[in-house]
């Protein structure tokens, strides 16, 4: 590709968003003038050594510092990054490598990618990205939290009954099936999004905000956790559907995926944090492709009201009185809190409202994407929100047991039509735990 060839594709997908778009031609076109092509191989080190040149003319001398983004399969990882770090480092700047996921398919892959990235980076030069942490609310979880005294004493097994952790997706594989197929969606969605979630949600109070010590309390928490038994997971994959005169496709059909494939593309598992805080507290997790909505959310359950004046009024549907915090990753981001009041009227009758901060309605700005400030903290050189090794460690030390035995002992998932809720042993596991999904219902 030539540089303008570049420039062409890039300025198709080019916006000036957050800065409501003032002077955005003359910005863009100083943009592209800075966006260059250059062609070779990743394992050449001789190739790498002519990027630097081309980069060192660029540069004009100044002291400059180089971010290299690794958005290429893991298997070619460690080859780039030797080649970038020996002959394409910054000689005056700093140099750091933004590393996507998958981290490995389970502990040993794990370590073996962090052990080899080690040998040409040190940890504060490797960026291992989750854009998940990225997300305005998930960034709004520990301001929630920390920042609002009517939320921190409630933040316990004394008066949460469950946590819940949803992620559904209303669209199947789509040609994407190869690289799925080889993943599944445990190591796709669970074991990185959803587990940093947990974490982040359950954390005991950081000594400030500095990098470091978040993540430190989210490595405890991890550690923490009691390992996970097969029996607490259950997995799906989805089945062709017809409605409304349209037939959706099975997981199968798809070209890319073998006909005989057990790879999950859904999964939910009840996860316990074996501390003080949350002794007990089931935390349940659930991530589908082609199911009835799109979304992101974390669910918390409150305890039923203790000698409640009103429970005959709710009927024996105690559940319907619990009090919910309900915190919409995406879309259409919200925070809201679900209380019982009385309808207005001569008659005692009680109804469920919501206590709502809808982000569009409250906020005109733009919502920055997740991997804008992920590429901003990057340069910057916060660490925040970007995975620890030993971090990572304790994610995969937690899944990869029952992932091995998933594969070991060829457990067939259960089949559910696409666009559907999921599996039935979806409910199941929740009952036996005493919980009813939220997303489910029909108020949400």
């Amino acid at each position: 590709m030539t540089d303008a060839e570049l420039r062409n594709m890039v300025s198709k997908t080019l916006t000036c968003r957050i800065d409501k778009r003032e002077n955005c031609s003359e910005k863009m076109d100083q943009f592209l003038k800075r966006c260059f092509y250059h062609s070779g191989q990743y394992d050449s080190e001789e190739n790498f050594a002519q990027l630097d040149k081309k980069l060192k003319k660029h540069e004009g001398g100044r002291v400059s510092n180089r971010l290299f983004y690794l958005s290429i399969p893991p298997n070619i990882f460690i080859e780039a990054v030797k080649c970038a770090s020996s002959s394409a480092s910054s000689g005056n700047g700093w140099t750091r490598v933004i590393v996507e996921k998958p981290f490995g398919r389970d502990s040993e892959s794990s370590a073996v990618l962090t052990k080899s990235l080690k040998q040409y980076l040190t940890e504060d030069q490797i960026f291992r990205i989750d854009h998940y942490l990225g997300k305005e609310l998930v960034e709004n979880l520990s301001v929630l939290r920390f920042a609002n005294l009517i939320f921190e004493p409630l933040w316990s097994r004394r008066y949460i009954r469950n946590v819940q952790i949803i992620f559904s997706e209303d669209f199947g594989t789509e040609g994407r099936g190869g690289y799925f197929d080889n993943y599944g969606i445990i190591r796709d969605i669970m074991q990185n999004h959803l587990l940093q979630i947990l974490a982040l949600f359950a954390m005991e109070t950081p000594v400030s905000l500095d990098a470091e010590d978040i993540r430190n309390e989210k490595v405890k928490v991890l550690r923490s956790m009691r390992p996970l038994r097969l029996e607490d997971v259950v997995i799906g994959q989805y089945k062709s559907h017809s409605k409304g005169g349209v037939t959706y496709p099975s997981y199968t059909d798809d070209k890319t995926v073998p006909k005989d494939s057990l790879t999950p593309t859904f999964a939910a598992a009840a996860l316990f944090i074996d501390n003080a805080r949350w002794d007990g507290v089931p935390f349940l997790m659930k991530a589908g492709k082609a199911l009835h909505n799109k979304g992101a959310e974390i669910r918390v359950q409150f305890r039923h009201m203790p000698g409640n004046l009103y429970n005959r009024n709710f009927g024996t549907d105690l559940d319907r009185a619990t009090n919910e915090l309900v915190i919409r990753v995406q879309p259409d981001e919200a925070i809201f809190l679900k209380i019982n009041n009385k309808v207005p009227g001569l008659g005692m009758r009680l109804d469920r409202s919501n206590l709502n901060l809808h982000y569009a309605a409250r906020y005109s700005k733009e919502i920055p994407d997740a991997y804008e400030r992920l590429l901003l903290d990057a340069i910057e050189g916060e660490r925040r929100l970007f995975i620890r090794s030993d971090e990572l460690d304790a994610a995969w030390a937690l899944f990869t047991p029952v992932l091995k035995e998933l594969e070991e002992k060829k457990i067939i998932p259960e089949s559910y039509p696409y666009g559907s809720r999921g599996p039935v042993g979806a409910h199941y596991l929740a009952a036996r735990y005493n919980v009813r999904w939220g997303d489910l219902d029909i108020e949400q």
